[in-house]
């Protein structure tokens, strides 16, 4: 039997589950946001039913995966007797893993905030705000990918990963022009 390969799909799959929970939670902190605007009664209820989707997202599929999926890479990093640290790929992995990890931590302070009524970012800074998970999505698969492609020619990837952020900033901007 081969456990890294079965830890490593394990890790894949609740990678998948991961970015799937805060994806839609961002999403959830956007319709929430807009309903905070709205007028009673509506307020109140959108209040209370976006709160709970939010706490049981979060509680159910979002940290139960970020837990397993932690758990996994770790012990891959075991399996491998840590000769993972060796590579400058994931170094730059384990870079974008400890920005996700502030991003998912920034993402709870939010979560916290809204369900106690207090919207601190606009729908549209929301909006960008989802794609910086996104951006980290994408430089992880790649340097996972590509490994030492990936570090030999950082600069291309780098302009590569910038100019997509910015069209994808832009893309949200036109989208949501009022």
């Amino acid at each position: 039997m081969d456990l890294f390969s079965i830890t490593k799909a394990i890790h894949i799959i609740f990678v998948v589950s991961y970015f799937a929970g805060i994806f839609y939670m961002v999403r959830l902190f956007i319709y929430h946001t807009e309903a905070l605007q709205k007028d009673e009664p509506e307020r109140s209820i959108l209040h209370r039913q976006f709160s709970f989707m939010e706490e049981r997202l979060w509680n159910i599929i979002t940290v139960p995966a970020l837990i397993i999926m932690s758990v996994t890479g770790i012990y891959m990093f075991y399996l491998m007797d840590w000769a993972y640290f060796l590579f400058g790929w994931m170094h730059v992995k384990l870079l974008f893993i400890g920005i996700l990890l502030w991003y998912h931590y920034y993402s709870w302070r939010i979560m916290k905030r809204l369900q106690a009524g207090q919207a601190t970012l606009t729908s549209l800074q929301l909006r960008m705000l989802n794609e910086v998970a996104t951006l980290i999505l994408f430089v992880v698969v790649f340097a996972v990918v590509l490994k030492a492609l990936f570090t030999t020619y950082w600069y291309f990837a780098l302009l590569a990963f910038v100019a997509m952020g910015a069209l994808i900033m832009l893309i949200v901007k036109l989208v949501n022009r009022k």
